[in-house]
């Protein structure tokens, strides 16, 4: 596609100097890449534009006529301004399809044109992303660097608006630059960056809203558009027609009728709720009161029996002061006795304390026996350590006397070896020439190996013979199956599988010879597996089944499946892919579509599969691929009737002797969507009987006969080579004995010589050992002596321990001698001390009575203190407790000062026994109705504040709705007006209205129209109007809107594709009308032809109208300026001949491609009209080429 330059802006001068010219060609045109024709070339009288008088300059244009310069200077008066908001310019670079484009739209209706693909949607897309939105509202690619044309990393969208005079000093220029690396978007206005947040915000301030399908409908999105339901169109209309105040109340009404919806559900069900609480508690009020007598009296119990410690208390309190007065009896009884027997027991103590001194003496000497038995044992173990140690040192000596001894023979010894070995080394050995010897073991060796080659190469030779053998054999054993397969069916079948794929048959050799490898039985292809039972159907049952199917193996599980791939993959290396089909189950979910009376009723005989015998898993497995079960077999051809029936029917597949059928429905379509495929039946090749072939059966005989014929051959060669192999061995064996004695005679003679050189050493050695041996013997005298003067001291210390230990043992015997005179004194005194303790038994008796009585008595008062302290503690504790309450703490005091236990228990029994004659019931009557209790408290408090809510909220809707259902109507009812004025145009009828609901979120435009004279207005719906007639609807909808629109522009892309040509037509003149105003001179294509001079029309002009924007007229009511409404894009690939054309139309024909000229001003449409009809006034024409 050619390169575009966009032309320069002109300057401000340049405008002014033009003002004066004629209407101008509406050209959006990119120009030559050339810099020199970046400018446009300027005339003789200052303009740019052609002129009508047919001399054509160079540059493509015509010089202008007087008559069209007069006619614009008239037309500037009238001439439309931009309003604020609106499209002034769009300058694209590197999108989509566009290299480089400006267009200059005019601010009315603008009419882009064009063939399908040349890029009018192109427009469409630039508007949205350049202006800030994204591409989810184009319907087209979801990223927004898809946008940036093939081949380019960047794309720049400039779109210039009218400026707001009370905003801004001249016109919004908006940059978006897209960048396909990180899919990302950068914006600036009038060359200052800003966000993609601050465009969008700056756009809504303009009251642009490309969201909104009632003003920016893109070609993708007119479907969406169809499918809107009326509370979307409703809310669509109020962002395009009504001010943010109705929206907002609207929005506010519909959250506060939600609201008040979910409080009157609230309010609703807790009512419902309260009245079966009360219901409730009124039916349990009677139980409650007698469980609330029952509880008085348990609670009574519960007191009394809290109440034992304090009678407890009293009780225990009486019997420690009656303890403390007999314990005070008993010490004086006590004391009176002990001062009676005094004297008698003053002799018995003396008598102790002298028996107690002889126990300390006795005890004494008994340590002092101890320690003369340690020290006697002490001397005892000396003597024997010395007794030890001298038995050592004896045999130290003894071993001394045998170390001489025996270092003398060894003397002796090496003496008698040093004299052998001086006269070996008198006797000199014989010279071994080794180099002779290793020469002999090399030739020796050289035979082995000469034998090992010979015996290597007979045996490969053996080896090829065997392995040929053992092919010849395997061919013959193969050859024989196969001569008897020619004469049995299986065989024939598995023939036929070889001829049909070899890998296959090799596959189903392996699977035979493995079954038991698999989990469940693997079944082979249906040529082997499969028989046909009728010889009649033969044909047609294999002309209903493809190569793949008879080729295909049948497993039952997943994992037979996996392996049995793996094998043919990895292990048989199948160079043609087997097909495997998994049929875990037979034939019971595989039924026939219609009964045995229906199917004879469509002239069919039988089903496909009733035909088939053969395992049900292969059988199901042609089911699931083929339908055979589902396939009717008809004996005649199927006539035209039966055809028509069947084509109706639950049958898609039956065959006739001469053709198969499958009828192919197409469900998303339509019942009517039905194609048939028929196909000529095939002969049988797979299922048929053939006699044996006689030639295929001689030649397998031959075969046979010759491979046996080489196999013997190869045995008898095979028994030579063996000959030879023993022969080899046999001389290899001879040779081996003549090496190892070679090796024998070479090793003695090495040995004899190594001895004879290793005699000097061995010499020096036993001379050493002569001297060491000297030596020992030298010093054992030495050591003898040592050792007797070791023995002389040990015997001195032994004399000494024994003096030692005699004296200990003296000491002992003393020390036994003083312990018996004591123990004799001490038994004296025992005995004396008995005595008279036997005189004092009865009065120690008597007193130890008295003093265990006192004990008791001790004991029982602290115990009785220790209880009634306890039962104190306890009484205080219920007193001051945190579970005392004041009424229990009131109980307590009440009770009498004299009570005692057994009449406190008397009393909780009564209570008891009160307490039986009343009926239990269910304990959690009374919590259960307190807490309901509570629960009715709480509910008739929140159904009060919910119904004070409700009153608040129906204030606020009531307020609301008063406000905006008026302003509401008040725009439908001037939608309406537009509409049916539109409706009448076209001799129709229609109304818009507003379904109201309680709920707000549910109103809704209701579009009413009638297209016939004699029907009544109905809703618009797609059940009831056609599309041609929803299309009408719509775009009479859309510009019923345009007088009241909010939104400085509006795009519909294709919208009249749906239109019958009449509907375009009038809905064509109806858009013009109120696009370019309703009282300007209407101007038919048909004029254009015969060259009409009437008024001329404003056209866009590449400087003067570009800036007309910012000229005393912008910002102006459009009513001011000649009618019409906002401006308006429609984008449309055709348009039908003899339309209407009105003042202030701008069309836009676009034309690009890869076939576009390079000399761009071949594709001047203006001159080129202009040249061809003589047109001297009318619509302006727009190019945009690329």
């Amino acid at each position: 596609m050619p390169i575009a330059i966009t032309p320069r802006r002109r300057s401000r001068d340049e405008v002014e100097s033009d003002e004066a010219e004629s209407v101008s060609s509406n050209v959006a045109s990119p120009l030559q890449s050339d810099s020199s024709t970046t400018k446009r070339v300027r005339l003789n009288n200052g303009s740019a534009y052609p002129s009508t008088n047919g001399i054509l300059q160079t540059n493509g244009y015509h010089t202008q006529t007087n008559s069209l310069q007069k006619e614009a200077l008239r037309s500037k008066r009238t001439r439309r301004k931009h309003q604020p908001g609106s499209i002034v310019r769009v300058k694209l670079a590197n999108f989509v399809t566009y290299t480089a484009v400006e267009f200059f739209p005019g601010p009315s209706l603008n009419m882009v044109i064009g063939p399908n693909g040349t890029g009018k949607s192109t427009l469409v897309c630039a508007i949205c992303l350049g202006l800030g939105w994204g591409p989810q509202h184009l319907g087209r690619a979801k990223e927004v660097s898809e946008f940036v044309k093939h081949g380019c990393q960047e794309a720049t969208i400039e779109i210039e608006l009218a400026k707001d005079r009370r905003k801004f000093k001249k016109n919004i220029v908006i940059r978006c630059t897209i960048k396909r690396e990180g899919n990302k978007t950068v914006f600036s206005i009038n060359d200052k960056p800003q966000s993609k947040k601050t465009v969008v915000e700056l756009c809504k301030s303009l009251s642009i809203q490309i969201d909104n399908l009632c003003q920016f409908l893109p070609q993708d999105k007119v479907v969406e558009f169809a499918a809107m339901t009326p509370v979307e169109l409703l809310k669509s209309t109020q962002r395009a027609v009504a001010s943010q105040e109705m929206i907002d109340m609207h929005e506010q009404l519909k959250d506060f009728r939600k609201k008040q919806k979910d409080a009157q559900a609230r309010c609703t069900a807790d009512q419902e709720t309260l009245t079966n609480l009360e219901g409730r508690q009124r039916l349990q009020e009677a139980d409650v009161e007698r469980m609330r007598e029952r509880a008085q009296v348990e609670e009574h119990i519960w007191k009394l029996e809290a109440a034992r410690p304090f009678a407890a208390y009293r009780d225990a309190r009486l019997l420690h002061r009656d303890a403390k007065e007999k314990r005070k009896a008993a010490q004086g009884e006590l004391t009176r006795l002990q001062d009676e027997v005094e004297p008698s027991l003053r002799a018995l103590k003396a008598k102790e304390r002298y028996k107690a001194q002889i126990q300390f003496v006795a005890s004494e000497r008994k340590g002092d026996i101890v320690k003369a038995e340690k020290t006697a044992d002490n001397f005892d173990r000396k003597f024997r350590d010395l007794q030890d140690r001298h038995n050592e040192l004896v045999s130290e000596y003894d071993a001394e006397i045998n170390s001489g001894k025996n270092a003398k023979k060894e003397v002796a010894r090496y003496d008698l070896a040093i004299s052998n070995i001086q006269r070996q080394m008198q006797d000199q050995p014989p010279e071994l020439d080794a180099q002779a010897y290793n020469e002999r073991v090399r030739e020796k060796r050289r035979d082995m190996e000469s034998y090992k080659t010979k015996i290597h190469d007979l045996q490969e030779q053996q080896k090829e013979a065997s392995n040929r053998g053992r092919e010849l054999y395997s061919q013959v054993q193969k050859a024989r199956v196969e001569l008897e397969n020619l004469d049995s069916q299986a065989g024939k079948q598995n023939i036929k599988l070889q001829n049909h794929s070899m890998d296959a048959a090799k596959m189903w050799e392996w699977v035979q010879a493995h079954q038991d490898e698999f989990e469940k039985h693997v079944f082979g292809p249906p040529i082997v597996e499969c028989t046909v039972n009728s010889p009649q159907h033969v044909d047609k049952i294999e002309s209903l089944l493809q190569r793949t199917n008879l080729l295909s193996f049948t497993v039952q599980t997943q994992n037979d499946f996996k392996k049995l791939s793996d094998i043919g993959a990895n292990v048989l290396h199948l160079r043609e892919t087997t097909s495997i089909r998994t049929m875990p189950d037979g034939l019971e979910h595989f039924k026939a579509p219609v009964g045995l009376d229906e199917m004879r009723r469509y002239g069919l005989d039988s089903w496909a599969i009733d035909h088939l015998s053969g395992p049900e898993p292969v059988l199901g497995m042609l089911c699931a691929e083929m339908h055979l079960h589902e396939t009717g077999i008809a004996l005649r051809d199927t006539s035209p009737q039966q055809y028509d029936l069947l084509h109706n029917s639950a049958i898609s597949y039956w065959a006739t002797n001469r053709s198969t059928y499958r009828i192919i429905r197409r469900r998303e379509y339509g019942s009517s969507a039905t194609s048939t495929q028929v196909k000529q039946v095939r002969p049988a090749v797979v299922w048929t009987e053939q006699p044996v072939d006689l030639t295929a059966k001689r030649e397998l005989q031959e075969s046979i006969q010759g491979w046996s014929d080489e196999m013997n051959a190869i045995k008898t060669a095979n028994a030579e080579a063996q000959n030879k192999i023993q022969g080899h061995r046999e001389a290899m064996t001879r040779i081996s004995e003549e090496e190892k004695e070679i090796v024998a005679e070479k090793t003695a003679k090495q040995k004899a010589l190594g001895e004879f050189k290793a005699l000097p050493t061995k010499l020096a050695g036993l001379e050493e050992k002569t001297n060491n041996s000297q030596n020992a013997v030298n010093g054992v005298k030495d050591r003898l002596k040592a050792i007797s003067e070791k023995q002389d001291e040990i015997a001195i210390n032994r004399a000494e321990i024994a003096l030692d230990h005699a004296d200990a043992v003296e000491a002992l015997r003393v020390c036994h001698d003083s312990l018996y005179e004591a123990e004799v004194m001490l038994i004296e005194a025992s005995s004396e001390c008995e005595t008279l303790q036997e005189k004092n038994r009865s009065v120690n008796e008597l007193l130890e009575t008295r003093q265990r009585d006192v004990n008791e008595l001790e004991t029982e008062t602290k115990r009785l203190q220790a209880e009634a302290r306890s039962l104190l503690a306890t009484c205080t504790r219920l007193l001051n407790g945190d579970d005392a309450t004041p009424e229990l703490k009131d109980f307590f005091k009440s009770l009498p000062d004299g009570q005692t236990k057994e009449e406190l228990e008397s009393e909780i029994e009564s209570e008891k026994a009160r307490l039986e004659l009343m009926h239990e019931g269910n304990d959690g009557v009374i919590k259960e109705y307190e807490l309901r209790q509570k629960k009715i408290n709480a509910m008739t408090t929140k159904l009060d504040e919910i119904k004070e809510a409700l009153a608040e909220l129906d204030e606020t809707i009531t307020r609301l709705r008063d406000q905006w259902e008026p302003e509401l109507d008040n725009l439908v009812n001037k939608i309406s007006h537009s509409f049916s004025n539109n409706m009448e145009q076209i001799s129709c009828a229609g109304e818009v209205g507003v379904y109201k609901d309680d709920d707000f979120d549910q109103w809704a435009i209701q579009i009413r129209v009638k297209f016939r004279e004699n029907e009544p207005l109905t809703t618009l719906d797609s059940h009831r109007q056609s599309g041609g007639e929803r299309a009408v609807s719509t775009i009479f909808y859309l510009m019923s809107l345009q007088s009241l629109t909010r939104s400085p522009f509006r795009v519909v892309d294709e919208i009249n594709q749906g239109m019958d040509p009449r509907n375009e037509r009038l809905v064509h003149k109806r858009m013009v009308g109120i696009a370019c105003g309703e009282g300007t001179m209407g101007i038919s294509s048909d004029q254009i032809n015969r060259g009409s001079s009437g008024d001329g029309v404003d056209g866009f002009d590449l400087g003067a109208e570009q800036d007309d924007a910012a000229s005393d007229g912008e910002g102006e009511d459009p009513s001011s300026t000649g009618g019409g409404g906002s401006q308006y894009f429609l984008i449309t690939p055709k348009l039908l001949h003899n339309l209407t054309y009105e003042r202030g139309m701008r069309v836009l024909c676009i034309a690009s491609g890869e076939y576009m000229p390079p000399d761009r001003s071949r594709v001047d449409f203006k001159a080129c009209l202009d040249k061809m009809k003589g047109l001297k006034g009318g619509v302006g024409l727009g190019v945009a080429a690329a």
